[in-house]
């Protein structure tokens, strides 16, 4: 079952995983569920997410929801672990949200053809953080969503196990603290 966070959506049954099919069973992709990611979840989760959201959101504005559905499965499409790369970084080397966006690029050049406008994407996901500015309004999308997700990802998981915890305690006769 493919569900991006706090949707209950099955995504295969819907026109987003229309977009999508033929790039995320690669292994490549495939290869980012084992990986973690913003704490609570894995790099592969964390893509189909912004995936997901962005997808929405560019169709939404009538933009261009492929792409964006394409390049938020790609955006972070890298194997290395960043707090590895940033306490080994050595001084004039990338840092690692421009470097994991362009090594991302490269990959996903790997997977399949990519649209200028998939690059643009994919490579300043991270701005401001990184320059130049994007070109096109679905970059935009991407960077804010791609924000979004990860305070999500961050953020869902401990308020789910608070309410657990409040609702064990009250089906268990406890006082909610």
């Amino acid at each position: 079952m493919l569900k991006a966070i706090c949707s209950s959506k099955e995504l295969t049954n819907n026109s987003y995983y229309a977009c999508i099919c033929d790039i995320i069973d690669s292994r490549q992709v495939q290869q980012l569920k084992n990986i973690t990611h913003h704490i609570s979840t894995t790099r592969f989760q964390h893509c189909v997410n912004v995936s997901y959201y962005s997808y929405l959101v560019c169709r939404a504005f009538r933009l261009n929801a492929r792409s964006a559905a394409r390049a938020g499965l790609l955006h972070d499409l890298f194997y290395y672990d960043r707090k590895v790369y940033n306490a080994g970084k050595q001084k004039g080397q990338a840092s690692h949200s421009s470097n994991h966006s362009m090594l991302a690029c490269a990959n996903a050049c790997e997977v399949t053809d990519i649209t200028n406008l998939e690059r643009d994407m994919i490579e300043k996901h991270m701005w401001p953080v990184t320059r130049p500015m994007p070109r096109y309004k679905e970059t935009y999308i991407i960077t804010v969503i791609d924000k979004y997700c990860a305070v999500l990802e961050f953020c869902v998981p401990k308020v789910q196990r608070i309410v657990r915890r409040k609702r064990g305690n009250i089906y268990s006769g406890g006082i909610p603290q």
